[in-house]
C-alpha cells in the first residue's frame, strides 16, 4: 500500500519570501520524484491550492486547526516544512519530520528577555515532538544542537536548492536604474541590515537597488544614512518585485551584497552566483558557508572597511575568473538533490 505523506506549506502564502521559495521549489520536487512512492497531500492556503497539479491532494489552512486538525490520523508521516505551521506534532498520529530554517531569535533578541524565552520553549515543545529534525545548513544544526541537546541524535542537514532563471528577452524593472548599480533583495527590515551599504556609494556612480517587502521604520533608516552621506538620489528601494525583474536586477547588477545579521542558509546570493555576479556577504551565521570561496565577506560594517573589502573584490573578481567560480558554486545546490534526500529521510522514517 503506498504511504500517505502529507507536508505543510502554508507559509507559502507571504510571497517574496524565502519561506514561499522554499515550499514552491521543494514541493514540485517531491511531487515529481515522489509520484509513484508517496500518496501526497500539501496543507496550503487558500491561493496555492493545485499548485502542485491534480495527482497531488489538498488541505486548506484553516484557524482552528491550531486546536484541531481533523485529519491526523490519515497519514503516514508529516513532513512540517519549517518551523512555523499553523498546527504542531501532537496533533497528528504519523512519523514526523521537522525542517529547522534558523534560529535567528537568540542572535537578534536579548538573552533571557520574555519574548525569546517564550518562542524557545514553542519550539522545544516542537523538535521534541518530531521523529526527526533537518536543519537547512551545518550552522543551524550546531545551534539546535547547541541549545537542544537532545536532537543530537535525531537531526541532520538537508541544504536548500537554488532556482536559475532569466527575465524574459527584452524585458525592463518596473523601476530601471540610470546607470551602474548594486543590488540587494529581502525582507527591508533591521535584521538584513541594509543600511551599512549605502555609504559604499560615495565616490562613485552607483545606485544602490533595495528590492523586497518593507518594514516603514527600516526604510527611513536607509533613507536617513543615504541623506546622511550625501547620496540620497542613488538610493531606490522599490518593494517587492516580480521574478522578472529580480531576474533582470540580478543579471545586469555590477555587484550583490547581503550584509545580513543573521540567516539560516541564504538563498539570495546563490541566485545571483547563478547569474555569475560578484557577490559580497556578511561573515556572520550560515552566510559563508553558502557562498564558500566563490564569495567575498565583509568582517565588519565600517564604511571604509567596507569600501576597502569592495574594490578589493572587484578586483579579484575579474582577475581570478570570478563569473566562473560563482557559478560553479551555485550549481552545487540544488532541488533535484534537496528532495531525493528527504524522499530517502521518509523512507528511513517509515521503515523504522
Amino acid at each position: 500500500m503506498t504511504p500517505k505523506l502529507l507536508i505543510t506549506l502554508d507559509s507559502m502564502r507571504f510571497e517574496n519570501t524565502g519561506l514561499h521559495t522554499f515550499g514552491n521549489s521543494l514541493g514540485r520536487q517531491l511531487a515529481l520524484q515522489g509520484k509513484g512512492s508517496f500518496d501526497l497531500s500539501a496543507y496550503v492556503a487558500q491561493p496555492q491550492r493545485g499548485f502542485l497539479g491534480a495527482d497531488a491532494s489538498y488541505i486548506a489552512r484553516r484557524r482552528y486547526h491550531g486546536w484541531l486538525f481533523p485529519q491526523g490520523g490519515r497519514y503516514d508521516i508529516v513532513h512540517f516544512t519549517d518551523q512555523y505551521c499553523r498546527f504542531g506534532p501532537e496533533r497528528v498520529r504519523a512519523r514526523t519530520v521537522m525542517t529547522v530554517h534558523d534560529l535567528n531569535q537568540v542572535h537578534e533578541q536579548r538573552p533571557g528577555s520574555p519574548r525569546l524565552r517564550k518562542h524557545m520553549a514553542r519550539m522545544a515543545r516542537k523538535i521534541d515532538g518530531v521523529d526527526r529534525v533537518v536543519a537547512i545548513s551545518e550552522f543551524v544544526k550546531a545551534d539546535i544542537v547547541r541549545f537542544f541537546p537532545a536532537a543530537r541524535d535525531k537531526i541532520s542537514v538537508i541544504h536548500n536548492g537554488v532556482d536559475f532563471s532569466v527575465a524574459p528577452e527584452g524585458h525592463q524593472p518596473r523601476f530601471m536604474p540610470p546607470g551602474r548599480f548594486l543590488f540587494t533583495v529581502g525582507m527591508v527590515c533591521p535584521k538584513k541590515n541594509f543600511h551599512v551599504l549605502v555609504p559604499l556609494l560615495r565616490g562613485t556612480d552607483y545606485t544602490l537597488v533595495v528590492a523586497g517587502p518593507v518594514k516603514d521604520e527600516y526604510r527611513q533608516k536607509i533613507l536617513d544614512e543615504a541623506a546622511r552621506f550625501g547620496v540620497a538620489d542613488r538610493v531606490a528601494i522599490t518593494g517587492p518585485v516580480s521574478q522578472a525583474d529580480k531576474d533582470w536586477y540580478y543579471t545586469h547588477c555590477a555587484a550583490f551584497l547581503f550584509p545580513s545579521l543573521a540567516e539560516g542558509f541564504g538563498l539570495p546570493p546563490l541566485e545571483a552566483m547563478h547569474h555569475g555576479r560578484p557577490v559580497f556577504l556578511s561573515n556572520l551565521t550560515s552566510l559563508p558557508e553558502v557562498g564558500g570561496d566563490a564569495a567575498f565577506y565583509f568582517d565588519d560594517f565600517d564604511p571604509d572597511r567596507m569600501a576597502e573589502v569592495f574594490v578589493s573584490g572587484m578586483r579579484r573578481f575579474e582577475t581570478e575568473d570570478g563569473a566562473r567560480r560563482a557559478r560553479a558554486r551555485a550549481g552545487m545546490f540544488t532541488w533535484e538533490k534537496a528532495a531525493a534526500a528527504y524522499l530517502a529521510l521518509y523512507r528511513e522514517c517509515l521503515a523504522e
